[in-house]
């Protein structure tokens, strides 16, 4: 029998308390309000040069700096720091830990009164983007700035840029939804549910009370990480990195990994259960599910953006079949309806989903352009 994993380490986080708490979309009011967060650069005098980077679903704030739980250096290190494309000698950055994640923000695995005590567990309520999105804006307030100069993530850090552009367009001055969508395809929720199912049959579930064991449902928690990474990668660049190479002698006794993608994806699987909150991950991916911008304003997506004054830069990836092309050009038409201003750039790349988290030197000339252009148009 395989040896339990215990829950991780618990970290203590950069945060700010807010004691009124947060209104969710569902009806439900939680109190206190805790909001993770980092930084990375200097705000200047008038408050003009923040930009908010949003993260993807299994990311978290420490976006430039190495991450406590993996000592693994930040998911965009090679793209903000000093000196590069994201300069924070120039630009303060800064980066929230989502609503409903596990790295310090109010989610199923804080206590429920913020002090101490049982975590919220699976009765942490239903939360959507937008309630994602009020939590960071009230984080924006208490630095007390007033306007955004960018608004920047991918994947579900794209769809956070869209609702922020959407419900704040006053305080952003410029967006960059990347490799995302206005809502979730059917196709993207079927993998999603495949997931939440493999957590919810982990005999370590226990209905959701796993800690009370003092354990995690790492078995179905690391299938639903190695479902969700296939979908990250395309197919041209798994052929690249693993082909149908073997690990070692063949073996048929199908008891062990045969091929090296086999090895590489429970490798995913079981780093990712000693990092993340297994109510997380179901919290947050049915905040994605249920997220649908047109719907928010009577099924007419250019609404989202009528009489906007926010600059967007759209970006995809040609090989990413998670959130195609196709679905950032419709982002694209609807701006354009809205009379927005708005570029737009597909990168060549056979990376997949994950394109906007490597190495891409056209996409990070794109994205570093148009926010060296929006710094240049406020005096920055």
């Amino acid at each position: 029998m395989a040896t339990p994993i215990t829950p991780f380490p618990r970290v203590k986080h950069q945060r700010e308390v807010f004691a009124d708490g947060l209104m969710l979309d569902c009806g439900v009011h939680i109190a206190p309000l805790a909001v993770a967060y980092r930084t990375y650069g200097r705000l200047n005098a008038d408050r003009s040069n923040a930009i908010l980077v949003c993260h993807a679903l299994t990311g978290d704030q420490y976006l430039a700096e190495t991450q406590p739980l993996t000592g693994k250096g930040g998911w965009w290190g090679n793209l903000i720091g000093p000196g590069k494309r994201v300069d924070t000698d120039r630009f303060f950055v800064i980066c929230v830990n989502v609503l409903g994640g596990c790295m310090g923000s109010t989610g199923p695995a804080e206590p429920r009164n913020g002090v101490d005590g049982d975590p919220w567990g699976t009765d942490f309520p239903a939360i959507t983007i937008r309630d994602m999105v009020r939590a960071q804006k009230r984080l924006v307030d208490h630095f007390g700035i007033a306007r955004l100069l960018a608004v920047v993530g991918g994947s579900m850090g794209g769809m956070q840029v869209l609702e922020w552009a959407a419900t704040y367009p006053e305080a952003v001055f410029a967006a960059a939804p990347i490799a995302c969508a206005t809502h979730h395809s059917a196709q993207n929720i079927a993998f999603h549910e495949v997931g939440r199912a493999a957590i919810h049959n982990d005999p370590d579930w226990k209905g959701g009370r796993y800690w009370e064991d003092g354990r995690v449902p790492a078995q179905g928690l690391a299938v639903a990480r190695m479902i969700a990474h296939i979908t990250y990668l395309s197919e041209a660049a798994l052929t690249r990195k693993f082909g149908r190479r073997l690990r070692g002698a063949p073996s048929l006794t199908f008891l062990e990994d045969v091929f090296e993608v086999e090895s590489y994806l429970r490798h995913q699987g079981s780093s990712f259960v000693r990092r993340f909150d297994a109510n997380s991950y179901l919290t947050i991916t049915r905040a994605m599910d249920y997220f649908d911008l047109a719907a928010e304003y009577g099924g007419e997506l250019r609404a989202a953006f009528q009489g906007t004054n926010t600059r967007f830069l759209v970006a995809s990836f040609s090989s990413d079949w998670l959130f195609p092309t196709a679905q950032s050009r419709d982002i694209v038409r609807a701006l354009n309806a809205a009379a927005a201003n708005v570029s737009f750039v597909e990168i060549a790349s056979d990376k997949g989903h994950d394109a906007f988290l490597l190495e891409e030197p056209d996409f990070y000339a794109a994205l570093g352009g148009f926010l060296v252009g929006a710094a240049e148009r406020v005096g920055v």
